[in-house]
């Protein structure tokens, strides 16, 4: 999952790329709104992690721009968003919350807690509600971090894991390798590298045992798709 994190102090965004890619997720970040915006508009992010102190803008008037489709958002105006800010007060979190933000956390924060609330938000956009996706015999579990094929748990890597969540949330079709690298990689992946044809490699491996059907198959000059029939 891709995450941008709009957030000027430039350690804080340092510790949160650190903690939240530990995690599994893509990280981009943005100092300034107008980079935001920017950022916004070219890659569709899954969930904004947004400051409302910002050098040139609020970040209440950022998240209310993309609830009425003011700017440009390549994933949509129902991005999910996280407001995470000193603003303590209950009038800024009710007002933060009226703008359009699925969720406030104040700092100081425990990260144990924003990566808690990014599971949730990120549900309720991706799985309906539930920690699970199911595809044939597989079973991937979001918030406990696990994989697993007929009852077997696979040894995944944290790209296998959400290489194989982005495929599992989109059976049956064909996903390029570009697709893969914008969601899964963060901006500081090399367009060039061949990171995906090996992350998906050693994940098709993991996923077949011998005697058993392929799931993962590669659509040659078109990318990946893993079977939803099976």
């Amino acid at each position: 999952m891709r995450l941008l994190v709009v957030e000027d102090e430039e350690g804080l965004v340092s510790a949160l790329r650190s903690g939240l890619g530990r995690a599994g997720y893509a990280v981009d970040a943005a100092l300034t709104g107008a980079e935001a915006v920017e950022k916004l508009a070219t890659t569709p992010y899954d969930l904004a992690i947004l400051d409302i102190t910002l050098p040139d803008t609020s970040g209440l008037d950022l998240c209310r721009a993309v609830r009425r489709g003011e700017i440009e958002v390549a994933s949509g105006r129902e991005l999910r968003v996280l407001m995470l800010t000193a603003r303590a007060s209950l009038a800024d979190r009710v007002r933060g919350l009226d703008e359009g933000a699925d969720d406030y956390l104040t700092k100081p924060f425990a990260l144990v807690e924003l990566l808690a609330r990014i599971r949730a938000l990120l549900r309720r956009d991706v799985t309906n509600g539930t920690t699970q996706l199911h595809v044939g015999d597989l079973v991937l579990d979001s918030s406990r971090h696990l994989a697993s094929r007929a009852g077997r748990e696979l040894p995944l890597t944290l790209k296998e894991f959400g290489v194989l969540r982005y495929l599992m949330s989109r059976p049956g079709h064909v996903v390029s390798a570009e697709e893969l690298l914008e969601h899964v990689w963060d901006e500081n992946a090399d367009p060039f590298t061949q990171s995906v044809r090996v992350t998906v490699g050693t994940l098709r491996r993991k996923l077949t045992l011998e005697g058993e059907e392929a799931l993962l198959e590669t659509v040659i000059g078109r990318g990946y798709r893993l079977r939803g029939d099976t």
